[in-house]
């Protein structure tokens, strides 16, 4: 993987620094592994904690633009007249022609009732709370868990492709082909096995070109596993191998077992699809329906103590209405994205 130009930087300002440190965290440099991000560990550790650094060097500058004295955004809202004060003031200086101050640069020109915008006591003390500290801490802890992440969602991969490459397995088991042949054909079927064809690629590299026999090669992608499912049937093929049992049958009950578990998987997806479906008829079809005669009854027979408002009206029917489909539309949407293969 080419680095981009941002991560050339980061590495020659601080790589050499972080590398030491970067190298002996093991537990990073195996998501890094799982998470299969082809970067090396110093690498994104100095892009952490460069991009980092640069969120808050940015926060840093808006608290200056916003207090900077005379020129600071603050200062100059401050410097505006109150809205409130003009006509009054002008009032002032029709009735009071000889007390006006000639000089223009005079604030109010010597109006009694003048007075300037302030910015509320609790937006200044918000302010450098939410830039110099909020923020930044929040950027540090995001950049931070781009490998996490990276590594759950690639879990999340390997799981929905995995019932299937079992299924595959046992197939070319069953057709006597050898484990490094099926490992090939698996890496060779990216488009339809998904991360699982990375993991067969690299157990396929491994004994190829690096030289380790077949159980090392495998022994190491339990490592390089990012999902325990994934890492449950590489570690069933070691004890398999290692104790000389059958690898056909042991291929063709993890395909059983996955299937299963994948049956399983799917049936509480649809079953929580059926349980949106009668919600969305109560709550966005049928709801809206009493609540749009309830009101109207109301604005029609509602005395002068309670009147119910057209604006309120329209709101509930050009705004809730709609933001409840709209909401339902996008949790099956999101829902449906996650089960998508």
């Amino acid at each position: 993987m080419e680095l981009t130009a941002w991560q050339k930087i980061c590495h020659r300002l601080i790589g050499k620094l972080v590398k030491k440190r970067a190298r002996k965290d093991k537990e990073l440099c195996k998501t890094l592994e799982q998470g299969a991000y082809p970067l090396m560990v110093e690498v994104y550790l100095a892009t952490n904690i460069m991009t980092s650094l640069a969120v808050f060097l940015i926060c840093l500058g808006v608290i200056t633009i916003v207090f900077f004295p005379a020129i600071g955004a603050i200062a100059l809202y401050e410097n505006i007249q109150d809205p409130d004060t003009e006509t009054p003031c002008k009032i002032w200086e029709y009735w009071n022609p000889e007390k006006v101050e000639k000089n223009w640069d005079q604030p109010g020109k010597g109006c009694p009732d003048y007075r300037t915008l302030e910015v509320p006591m609790f937006v200044k003390i918000l302010i450098p709370i939410l830039f110099g500290a909020i923020i930044p801490y929040f950027a540090y802890k995001y950049f931070k868990g781009t490998a996490k992440r990276l590594a759950k969602q690639r879990a999340m991969k390997l799981e929905k492709y995995l019932p299937y490459a079992a299924s595959y397995t046992a197939a070319m088991s069953a057709a006597n082909a050898t484990p490094a042949k099926i490992f090939r054909s698996l890496a060779l079927n990216e488009d339809i096995y998904g991360d699982i064809a990375y993991d067969s690629a690299m157990i396929y590299r491994d004994i190829n070109l690096l030289g380790y026999d077949l159980l090392s090669a495998i022994k190491l992608s339990v490592d390089r596993a990012a999902s325990p499912w994934l890492t449950e049937f590489f570690q069933g093929m070691v004890g398999t191998l290692t104790s000389g049992g059958n690898l056909k049958l042991y291929f063709l009950n993890r395909a059983e077992h996955y299937m299963r578990e994948n049956r399983t998987r799917l049936g509480v997806f649809l079953e929580t699809l059926a349980m949106l479906a009668e919600s969305y008829v109560v709550v966005a079809v049928a709801m809206p329906l009493f609540l749009i005669v309830m009101l109207v009854i109301m604005f029609w027979v509602s005395g002068s103590g309670s009147q119910m408002s057209e604006g309120f009206l329209y709101t509930v029917i050009m705004g809730v209405i709609p933001a409840i489909h709209v909401a339902y539309a996008l949790l099956v949407w999101t829902m449906s994205e996650e089960q998508k293969m």
